[in-house]
């Protein structure tokens, strides 16, 4: 037995139970991921590279630190997809990022790292 407010008809106004309109947003291309990819890769041959260089003490850790940050925010911007939704969810995780690294950056100046 059905009755006249089972079967939902969005033609006469029943908007309740229309079905909802299709979601069109924006979703990056195959192309697009392979381009962060190689820019990623990129950035860690040049960390391996700084790493295995003659630059040593503050200058090389500070170098490390943004490149890691850099590539940080690059997969969670694109691989998780933030970049594309609410601005909140990437200062989020910025600011968690920033936060974590300074911590990291605290902790090696307590333990005297850089005056060796």
């Amino acid at each position: 037995m059905t009755t006249e407010h089972d079967t939902p008809d969005p033609v006469n106004g029943d908007a309740a139970h229309a079905p909802a309109p299709a979601h069109a947003e924006y979703h990056p291309s195959s192309r697009e991921y392979i381009r962060v990819a190689l820019i990623l890769v990129v950035l860690t041959c040049l960390e391996v590279w700084l790493s295995y260089s003659s630059i040593s003490g503050t200058k090389l850790i500070a170098m490390l630190l943004t490149l890691t940050l850099t590539k940080f925010l690059m997969v969670v911007g694109y691989f998780m997809h933030l970049k594309f939704d609410s601005g909140r969810f990437s200062r989020l995780f910025a600011l968690g990022a920033i936060g974590a690294f300074t911590l990291y950056v605290v902790v090696l100046l307590m333990f005297g790292v850089w005056g060796k």
